[in-house]
């Protein structure tokens, strides 16, 4: 294999890109698929799992990497796109070995409990790679972590038992970075059990942005498996359309008795959003958009919307309201686009540069009606308001996708993408 090191260690794959032999980008590494042999033999790596656009998963048999070298890998440029479907008798190495508990056994020494860290695979003379080295965790004391070791694969056993309780630090180092669409896709590649360690391991704030670009049933079967305490705090962390989605799939039972146990202010918005039927504009809509005073300048406007919190629908518009200004508002005034801000001058009020002339929709406003507006205006958004032009909340483009497409659309955009490839 032509420019590939001897030995690689597969966490540093995690992410690198793959190209063709002309210099396309194919996709990128997520994991390594090998396969487990009997007794202490060293498992055969079988290929790399590449993600391709759009978040689709394929496999890449090691006859056709060519090179493993500078931070990229390099293909012969025959690539299969069937989506890779992991067999039995297969294991992925980032996905299921990273964080595991395996005993090592050295010469010498007495058997002990060890976490893996990370684990090398190695090219031979024939071009076969194999698992070689692993990287691992000694026990430590109760204040402090253990020393690490790299040690023969032949010193360590435990990899083929089902271990309760794996860790998933190193899973998750492996992937850091990943935008949470990106962690989400890796997450639903994982087993139930390696999704409810990794979901253990992610900061409120972390599962919270992931929930949000998980399927329905995979956020469920993640917040089932959660303790009520850390539930109630991820809805909270939430915005509040996407819990209210969620809660919207629970039981109502159970719906209702973490609504009562979140904060009364976390709590308040998402229970307006129930209120409404999911196809319409208030079940749509979000209840947090960029809300501003009629006194407040050009470049307070434009301060707000540089939040790298918001995404790119949300952040276009900043809307004119009475005070109060948290929803439901005091008298929807107008809005003002992000273009128009930025050709005035930072001094300016925003009340002096609003539009006044698209009129808001209400909050029964159906799904077919909501997208005929925005395509007839080109708006990547609309503002909600009650019978008294109190702002409820905005509408975006992306809240109108999410809703057109079907349910399954996360699973099925690899399949459409290989579909359109061939026709």
């Amino acid at each position: 294999m032509s420019g590939a090191p001897t030995r690689v260690f597969i966490a540093r794959l995690a992410g690198l890109a793959v190209f063709d032999p002309g210099g396309d980008q194919v996709g990128r590494v997520r994991d390594v698929v090998v396969a487990l042999r009997l007794g202490r033999q060293r498992p055969r790596v079988l290929g790399l799992v590449v993600e391709v656009q759009p978040r689709r998963r394929i496999f890449l048999p090691m006859t056709r990497v060519t090179s493993i070298d500078a931070g990229q890998v390099i293909t012969t440029g025959l690539v299969n796109l069937r989506r890779f479907e992991q067999r039995s008798t297969e294991s992925l190495v980032i996905g299921e070995m990273l964080d595991r508990r395996v005993t090592m056994t050295s010469p010498g020494e007495e058997p002990v409990t060890v976490t893996v860290l990370d684990i090398a695979m190695e090219s031979t003379r024939t071009r076969d790679w194999f698992l070689a080295k692993v990287a691992v965790r000694m026990a430590g004391g109760r204040l402090r972590r253990g020393p690490t070791r790299t040690v023969d694969w032949a010193e360590l056993t435990g990899f083929t038992a089902v271990e309760e309780g794996q860790g998933a630090a190193n899973l998750l180092a492996a992937f850091e970075g990943l935008r949470a669409a990106d962690l989400a896709n890796v997450l639903r590649e994982l087993s139930a059990k390696r999704r409810a360690e990794v979901a253990a391991a992610l900061t409120d704030e972390q599962l919270a942005d992931v929930l949000e670009e998980l399927p329905e049933d995979d956020q469920v079967e993640i917040m089932a498996k959660l303790d009520v305490n850390r539930a109630v705090t991820v809805l909270e962390a939430m915005d509040p359309d996407d819990a209210a989605d969620l809660l919207g799939d629970l039981p109502p039972d159970e719906a209702e008795r973490l609504l009562a146990l979140m904060d009364p202010e976390e709590a308040g918005p998402v229970r307006r959003l129930l209120s409404y039927h999911e196809d319409t504009a208030g079940g749509m809509m979000t209840s947090e958009p960029v809300i501003l005073p009629p006194g407040a300048t050009v470049a307070e406007a434009l301060a707000h919307v540089r939040n790298p919190e918001l995404t790119p629908a949300l952040a276009a518009t900043v809307y004119v309201c009475r005070p109060p200004l948290e929803t439901p508002t005091g008298r929807f005034l107008g809005l003002a686009h992000i273009q128009r801000l930025l050709r005035e001058p930072p001094s300016a009020l925003v009340s002096g540069v609003i539009d006044t002339d698209l009129a808001p929709i209400g909050p029964d406003t159906p799904l077919t009606a909501v997208t005929s507006y925005l395509a007839t205006y080109n708006l990547v958004a609309v503002p909600v308001v009650d019978e008294d032009d109190h702002m409820l909340g905005a509408v975006t483009v992306d809240d109108v996708l999410d809703h057109l497409l079907p349910d399954d659309w996360r699973e099925r955009s690899g399949d459409e993408a290989e579909a359109a490839r061939g026709a």
